[in-house]
Protein backbone atom coordinates (compact mmCIF):
# COMPACT_ATOMS: atom_id res chain seq x y z
CA UNK A 1 0.00 0.00 0.00
CA UNK A 2 1.00 3.48 -0.63
CA UNK A 3 0.83 5.13 2.45
CA UNK A 4 2.96 2.93 4.15
CA UNK A 5 5.70 3.78 1.64
CA UNK A 6 7.38 6.15 3.71
CA UNK A 7 8.52 3.77 6.16
CA UNK A 8 9.84 1.79 3.35
CA UNK A 9 13.19 0.58 4.56
CA UNK A 10 16.14 1.01 1.33
CA UNK A 11 17.55 -2.55 2.79
CA UNK A 12 15.89 -4.71 5.32
CA UNK A 13 18.65 -7.31 6.72
CA UNK A 14 18.85 -10.19 9.35
CA UNK A 15 21.59 -7.77 11.45
CA UNK A 16 23.83 -4.97 11.63
CA UNK A 17 27.11 -7.51 11.90
CA UNK A 18 26.30 -9.22 8.54
CA UNK A 19 25.92 -5.50 5.93
CA UNK A 20 28.64 -5.44 3.66
CA UNK A 21 30.28 -2.44 5.11
CA UNK A 22 32.78 -2.68 2.56
CA UNK A 23 30.62 -2.38 -0.36
CA UNK A 24 29.23 0.36 1.06
CA UNK A 25 32.32 2.08 1.09
CA UNK A 26 32.88 0.98 -2.20
CA UNK A 27 29.78 3.06 -3.06
CA UNK A 28 30.59 5.83 -1.70
CA UNK A 29 28.92 5.97 1.59
CA UNK A 30 31.00 7.91 4.46
CA UNK A 31 28.86 8.08 7.18
CA UNK A 32 26.89 5.77 9.22
CA UNK A 33 24.06 6.96 11.63
CA UNK A 34 23.50 3.74 14.40
CA UNK A 35 20.63 3.59 16.64
CA UNK A 36 21.91 1.61 19.69
CA UNK A 37 18.88 -1.01 21.70
CA UNK A 38 17.93 -3.77 19.51
CA UNK A 39 20.56 -2.81 16.65
CA UNK A 40 23.81 -3.14 17.92
CA UNK A 41 23.45 -4.82 21.34
CA UNK A 42 20.20 -6.03 23.36
CA UNK A 43 17.95 -3.10 25.29
CA UNK A 44 20.07 -1.57 27.60
CA UNK A 45 23.35 -3.52 27.65
CA UNK A 46 26.65 -2.51 27.35
CA UNK A 47 28.10 -2.91 24.11
CA UNK A 48 30.00 -6.45 23.94
CA UNK A 49 32.66 -7.50 21.95
CA UNK A 50 31.02 -7.55 18.61
CA UNK A 51 29.87 -3.95 18.83
CA UNK A 52 33.20 -2.83 19.75
CA UNK A 53 34.85 -4.85 16.46
CA UNK A 54 32.62 -3.36 14.59
CA UNK A 55 33.08 -0.02 15.51
CA UNK A 56 37.26 -0.75 15.36
CA UNK A 57 36.10 -1.78 11.67
CA UNK A 58 34.09 1.12 10.59
CA UNK A 59 36.76 3.16 11.58
CA UNK A 60 39.59 1.34 9.62
CA UNK A 61 37.58 1.40 6.63
CA UNK A 62 37.24 5.48 6.93
CA UNK A 63 33.53 5.81 8.37
CA UNK A 64 32.44 8.45 9.80
CA UNK A 65 30.27 6.59 12.60
CA UNK A 66 27.36 9.12 15.26
CA UNK A 67 25.03 7.37 17.64
CA UNK A 68 21.34 8.69 17.43
CA UNK A 69 19.30 7.56 20.06
CA UNK A 70 15.88 8.89 21.85
CA UNK A 71 17.62 7.67 25.33
CA UNK A 72 19.06 9.48 27.74
CA UNK A 73 22.48 11.02 28.03
CA UNK A 74 23.76 8.08 30.39
CA UNK A 75 22.56 5.37 28.30
CA UNK A 76 24.19 6.66 25.35
CA UNK A 77 26.99 7.81 26.60
CA UNK A 78 28.16 5.14 28.48
CA UNK A 79 27.64 2.98 24.84
CA UNK A 80 29.96 5.57 23.32
CA UNK A 81 32.80 5.29 26.08
CA UNK A 82 32.88 1.77 25.31
CA UNK A 83 32.79 1.16 21.33
CA UNK A 84 34.78 5.15 20.54
CA UNK A 85 35.28 6.17 16.85
CA UNK A 86 32.05 8.21 16.93
CA UNK A 87 30.03 10.91 18.97
CA UNK A 88 26.67 10.90 19.82
CA UNK A 89 23.09 12.85 19.60
CA UNK A 90 20.83 11.75 22.71
CA UNK A 91 17.22 12.59 23.23
CA UNK A 92 17.43 12.82 19.42
CA UNK A 93 13.03 12.89 19.11
CA UNK A 94 13.55 10.61 16.14
CA UNK A 95 11.90 10.52 13.67
CA UNK A 96 12.42 14.21 13.59
CA UNK A 97 15.05 15.19 10.94
CA UNK A 98 16.87 17.52 13.16
CA UNK A 99 18.72 14.94 14.78
CA UNK A 100 19.72 13.47 11.51
CA UNK A 101 20.96 16.40 9.95
CA UNK A 102 22.85 17.59 13.13
CA UNK A 103 24.82 13.45 12.70
CA UNK A 104 25.51 14.98 9.38
CA UNK A 105 27.01 18.20 10.06
CA UNK A 106 28.87 16.46 13.09
CA UNK A 107 30.35 13.83 10.71
CA UNK A 108 30.96 16.32 7.42
CA UNK A 109 28.93 14.00 5.50
CA UNK A 110 25.19 14.51 3.06
CA UNK A 111 22.58 12.97 2.58
CA UNK A 112 24.07 11.23 -0.39
CA UNK A 113 26.89 9.20 1.40
CA UNK A 114 25.13 8.88 4.69
CA UNK A 115 23.17 5.65 6.11
CA UNK A 116 20.83 4.99 8.90
CA UNK A 117 21.09 2.00 10.59
CA UNK A 118 17.91 0.48 13.51
CA UNK A 119 15.73 -1.80 14.30
CA UNK A 120 12.59 0.53 13.70
CA UNK A 121 10.28 1.29 11.50
CA UNK A 122 8.06 4.26 13.00
CA UNK A 123 11.65 5.85 14.41
CA UNK A 124 15.14 5.00 12.88
CA UNK A 125 13.50 4.41 9.25
CA UNK A 126 10.91 6.52 9.01
CA UNK A 127 13.46 9.41 10.64
CA UNK A 128 16.03 8.79 7.90
CA UNK A 129 13.70 8.34 4.95
CA UNK A 130 12.06 11.70 5.97
CA UNK A 131 15.99 13.25 6.58
CA UNK A 132 16.44 11.93 2.54
CA UNK A 133 18.91 9.35 3.93
CA UNK A 134 19.35 5.43 2.79
CA UNK A 135 17.88 3.23 5.64
CA UNK A 136 18.70 0.07 6.79
CA UNK A 137 16.51 -1.85 8.61
CA UNK A 138 17.92 -4.72 10.78
CA UNK A 139 15.97 -7.27 12.84
CA UNK A 140 15.60 -6.74 16.43
CA UNK A 141 18.65 -8.58 18.24
CA UNK A 142 16.00 -9.36 21.32
CA UNK A 143 12.39 -10.59 21.40
CA UNK A 144 12.08 -9.11 24.84
CA UNK A 145 11.24 -5.30 24.86
CA UNK A 146 9.17 -2.80 26.57
CA UNK A 147 5.83 -2.89 26.44
CA UNK A 148 5.45 0.18 23.89
CA UNK A 149 7.78 -1.26 21.68
CA UNK A 150 5.89 -4.46 21.89
CA UNK A 151 2.47 -2.52 20.15
CA UNK A 152 4.74 -0.89 17.59
CA UNK A 153 6.16 -4.00 16.50
CA UNK A 154 2.63 -5.34 15.51
CA UNK A 155 2.02 -1.92 13.47
CA UNK A 156 4.90 -2.61 11.90
CA UNK A 157 4.54 -6.10 11.19
CA UNK A 158 1.56 -5.10 9.11
CA UNK A 159 4.13 -2.21 7.11
CA UNK A 160 6.36 -5.21 6.67
CA UNK A 161 4.08 -7.56 5.14
CA UNK A 162 3.24 -4.61 2.17
CA UNK A 163 7.05 -4.03 1.70
CA UNK A 164 7.76 -7.57 1.48
CA UNK A 165 5.04 -7.78 -1.33
CA UNK A 166 6.22 -4.63 -3.00
CA UNK A 167 9.61 -5.94 -3.61
CA UNK A 168 10.55 -8.24 -6.25
CA UNK A 169 12.03 -11.61 -5.56
CA UNK A 170 15.18 -10.94 -6.13
CA UNK A 171 15.38 -7.82 -4.43
CA UNK A 172 14.33 -9.43 -1.50
CA UNK A 173 16.60 -12.51 -1.40
CA UNK A 174 19.36 -9.86 -1.76
CA UNK A 175 17.71 -7.47 1.05
CA UNK A 176 16.84 -4.66 -0.72
CA UNK A 177 18.89 -2.33 -2.65
CA UNK A 178 20.86 0.69 -2.38
CA UNK A 179 22.24 2.76 -5.11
Amino acid sequence: MRIFERFYPTIYTDSAYGIDYEGLSAKGYRGIIFDIDNTLVEHGAHADRRAIELFQRLHGLGFRVMILSNNKEPRVRSFQEEVTWCDYIYKAGKPAKKGYFASMELMGTKQSNTVTIGDQLFTDIWGANRSGIPSILVKPIDKKEEIQIVFKRRLEAIVLYFYKRSLKNDQLKEGGLLK
